[in-house]
């Protein structure tokens, strides 16, 4: 039970007890209406003001049971109230300290700066993957949101310096700056670079011109909401096919199709052999849309006989279950 649910409870209790009272002062002092009620409150204020009338023995005897009683709901409900309060405050210290050691344990792990509309979609994509990941927030009503989902969250102000050092920037491997504001978003960016060089920094830009600025602070890639929603607005009127099946293959709840960027590590088990030869295709049923090589350049639907190297990030296409097969056996270089 809440703390507000036991107050209402007890208050509506007091309210019942004082109309008990008002009608047993009526019924067997015949007082008044303003007597009864008078000689109610003082009774369970315990205040000790004078009596309106002599009351015989059944109205004493109506007055210490009204008193017991309602000293009796006082007192209880000041104590659900006060351990709801301790224990509320307990389990939510204990509850961050929890949190705190979890993500000073994180390691490659990103960073979510802003839990806004475009920081909530990051997060249920993250945790769908899955991925560890920890959000900075400073606004109450997102902390309680944050709470509600159970994400790893840190309160602060992710402008700070020493906020994303307590998020683990230093350990994470990538960083996304969600803030309302861009001009927040590039002082984001420029600390986060600062602190981790080889970051990955995905930043959100509401204004076209703040992208360059993003880009010049030292964002790897800008995102603005606005642009994309246009070209998928246009791509839904001249190409709503090829929309339908790019929805299909990147949305995190899709079990049919997944487009999923995997990076070869050295030994790794389709490492030296070529793409007709690797399995990925005839065992796995993969597509290969793309191989992004160390050096950058992106290799587009690659030959049958291109070789794949230790470094490559290969961009596939197929079935979650197989996606994710793939992604153990490159977890495990000596499988084969």
């Amino acid at each position: 039970m809440s703390t507000v649910q036991t107050l209402r409870q007890a208050l509506l209790a007091l309210f019942a007890l004082t109309l008990v009272g008002v009608a047993g002062y009526m019924t067997l002092a015949h007082m008044s209406f303003m007597d009864a009620l008078y000689m109610t409150v003082i009774t369970l204020t315990t205040v000790g003001f004078r009596e309106v009338q002599p009351l015989d023995t059944a109205g004493q005897a109506f007055t210490m049971v009204l008193l017991f009683t309602g000293l009796g709901i006082v007192f209880y409900s000041a104590t659900l109230v006060a351990r709801e309060l301790i224990e509320g405050s307990v389990q939510q210290a204990l509850g961050r300290r929890k949190v705190q050691r979890q993500i000073a344990h994180m390691s490659g792990h990103y960073i979510v700066c802003g839990f806004g509309r475009m920081g909530r979609i990051v997060c249920k994509e993250l945790e769908a993957k899955p991925v560890p990941f920890v959000v900075v927030e400073k606004d109450p009503e997102m902390l309680r949101d944050l709470e509600a989902e159970h994400y790893p969250f840190l309160a602060g102000d992710a402008t700070e310096d020493q906020v994303l050092i307590e998020a683990g920037i230093q350990r994470a491997r990538g960083l996304v700056a969600a803030l309302s504001k861009d001009a927040d978003n590039v002082y984001v960016v420029l600390t986060a670079r600062e602190l981790g060089p080889e970051l990955l920094i995905v930043a959100r830009a509401e204004d076209e011109r703040s992208e360059r600025k993003l880009l010049h602070a030292g964002a790897t890639r800008v995102v603005s909401p606005y642009t994309i929603g246009g070209h998928r607005m246009a791509h839904a009127l001249l190409r709503p096919a090829v929309l339908d099946v790019i929805d299909l293959a990147t949305h995190y709840r899709s079990i049919e199709l997944q487009i999923e960027e995997v990076t070869v590590p050295k030994g790794g088990f389709c490492e030296g052999l070529a793409i007709q030869q690797s399995g990925l295709r005839d065992q796995l049923g993969l597509i290969v849309i793309a191989i992004k090589k160390p050096g950058g350049e992106m290799v587009f639907n690659p030959r049958a006989e291109v070789k794949i190297e230790a470094g490559d990030r290969l961009v596939l296409m197929g079935q979650t279950s197989n996606l994710r097969q793939i992604e153990d056996r490159l977890r495990s270089p000596t499988s084969g």
